[in-house]
């Protein structure tokens, strides 16, 4: 076989259904967040379920969002954010954030506890599980989502359990270290 012969492999579409392929990634559990920009005049929060650490130096977190999404222009023009990772009690407001039909601006927040960080502008929320608070770097299209990478700053932690996406819905709880198999 050749080495074009190879590449027209690789390049063969694999043939399955769409919706399976969908179902099997929703089995990717990942961390809640809601994502905050400010200032005052202009707040605004999603929820996102895809934040991850794409580089440690420098410390760059990317987060996935929908494409033309508000909350990523909004990060762009004023140039910081910040990441609210929430603990395993806050699936109300994991909800709230993801909800469309929720207040613009400084409403959306009523009725929650947070701060504005010194340097973001943008609110930290009470009870979170951790705190990351970014420079904006860049934004990607990235297919039908939108890929935001955050420059962390700032970051600081709480004392509690995650919340979790997992198989489209939410779930809290502790981790616990998993077992290695006894080698045999």
């Amino acid at each position: 076989m050749t080495a074009a012969t190879d590449l027209r492999t690789l390049r063969r579409p694999v043939r399955q259904d769409p919706a399976e392929r969908r179902r099997a990634l929703y089995h990717l559990a990942s961390p809640v967040s809601v994502l905050t920009v400010g200032p005052q005049e202009r707040l605004h929060g999603t929820t996102a379920s895809t934040v991850t650490l794409v580089s440690r130096e420098p410390l760059l977190v990317g987060v996935v969002l929908r494409a033309g999404s508000s909350f990523a222009r909004f990060a762009a023009a004023e140039g910081r954010f910040a990441i609210n990772v929430l603990s395993g009690g806050q699936a109300d407001v994991a909800s709230h954030f993801a909800n469309s039909d929720r207040p613009d601006g400084s409403a959306q927040f009523a009725g929650l506890a947070w701060t504005a960080d010194s340097y973001a502008k943008a609110p930290l929320l009470a009870g979170a599980l951790a705190h990351y608070t970014c420079r904006f770097h860049s934004a990607h299209p990235a297919g039908d989502s939108e890929l935001l990478l955050g420059h962390v700053v700032r970051a600081s932690t709480g004392d509690d359990h995650p919340l979790f996406s997992y198989a489209g819905e939410l779930f809290a709880g502790s981790l616990h270290p998993a077992k290695e198999a006894a080698a045999s």
